[in-house]
């Protein structure tokens, strides 16, 4: 292909489909709106009922979505999903595992309650959908995974080990399907936010000493806003990124390098 051949349409997702779990609030939300903006249509399972509110958001950007009420660890859920996206829109083009959860206890306490369900929400159900959607995605010779990683891919942190561990096994698990996959033309990457200002996050950032703790650990001295990730889910999801593969994409201001 020649330089001159290149395009701002390589960013466009007119014409795709996106699955993105847990799409519907939060973080997800932001994702799927960032591809629905990008042109994408969108199919979102999620554990609780949508609302209204998520759907009226899309529908007043034009954007068509399909809500799905499911639990992703149940079983056959990742098939009876990716089976209704196809019903739905006819194809599927992307995956974005977003939906993850966080236990947090005092290590002793940490046990199997807490450990199992981080372990079958935050790694075995992504692994599930990747795997179904590679039968789609293989035989039509093009796909996008995106992983949602963490900083805690690299780090270890405390009061929830099962996050660090299952954030670690999904960069793993990102590098082994790309290892997979590439040769089909199916792109996996993953992408880690660093700390962003979310509901989580106010109690940390209405506390001036935790606050500030944070903050001098980011360059940019600022707490992420949600904006900034939606730019890079596009890329992830776009032609623009068709020779990047296996690799995590840090979005946290710097704070992994201080």
């Amino acid at each position: 292909m020649r330089i001159e051949d290149f395009s701002l349409d390589f960013f466009s997702l007119h014409g795709k489909t996106a699955i993105i779990t847990g799409g519907n609030t939060g973080l997800g939300q932001a994702y799927a709106l960032a591809l629905g903006k990008a042109g994408a249509k969108l199919f979102i399972p999620t554990i609780k009922e949508e609302d209204g509110a998520c759907k009226a958001l899309f529908e007043q950007e034009d954007i068509e979505a399909e809500f799905m009420t499911v639990d992703i660890t149940a079983d056959g859920a990742p098939a009876r999903i990716v089976q209704a996206c196809i019903e739905r829109f006819g194809r599927l083009d992307i995956l974005v595992n977003n939906a993850g959860i966080c236990r947090i206890n005092e290590v002793l306490d940490f046990g199997r309650k807490d450990w199992d369900p981080m372990i079958h929400v935050n790694l075995t159900a992504a692994f599930e959908l990747s795997h179904e959607a590679a039968k789609v995605m293989i035989p039509q010779r093009s796909g996008k995974i995106i992983n949602i990683c963490s900083l805690f891919s690299f780090l270890g942190g405390q009061w929830s080990p099962a996050y660090a561990a299952t954030k670690h096994a999904l960069a793993g698990f990102t590098k082994a399907y790309c290892d997979e996959l590439a040769q089909y033309n199916i792109q996996v990457n993953g992408i880690a936010p660093g700390y962003y200002a979310t509901d989580i996050t106010l109690e940390t950032r209405s506390n001036p000493e935790t606050n500030q703790r944070v903050l001098d650990h980011i360059p940019a001295n600022r707490w992420g806003e949600t904006q900034d990730l939606m730019g890079t889910v596009v890329y992830l999801a776009s032609k623009a990124s068709d020779y990047v593969n296996g690799h995590l994409v840090v979005v946290d201001g710097g704070y992994l390098v201080r």
